[in-house]
């Protein structure tokens, strides 16, 4: 990970899925010092908000879709 992290609100899903998954390997690794390991956590509450509001919005769209196909098909014809 760099010392310069892009903040969070500007990552896409797949970027802060990304960064969550190496954030997850070093705190599993161990090794990092208690501040370190601190600012690891958080960042990856961050991450995982991001991908959680990223998740929310695709589902979001996908039920406006189904919706308007849900009322285009009870309409009578």
């Amino acid at each position: 990970m760099s010392d310069e992290q892009t903040p969070v609100s500007e990552l896409g899903y797949e970027q802060a899925r990304d960064e969550l998954i190496e954030v997850v390997r070093i705190l599993e690794a161990g090794g990092q010092d208690l501040d370190a390991s601190l600012a690891l956590w958080e960042r990856g509450e961050e991450l995982a908000a991001r991908c959680t509001e990223h998740l929310d919005g695709a589902r979001k769209r996908i039920d406006a879709v189904l919706g308007d196909d849900d009322e285009a098909g009870s309409s009578p014809s």
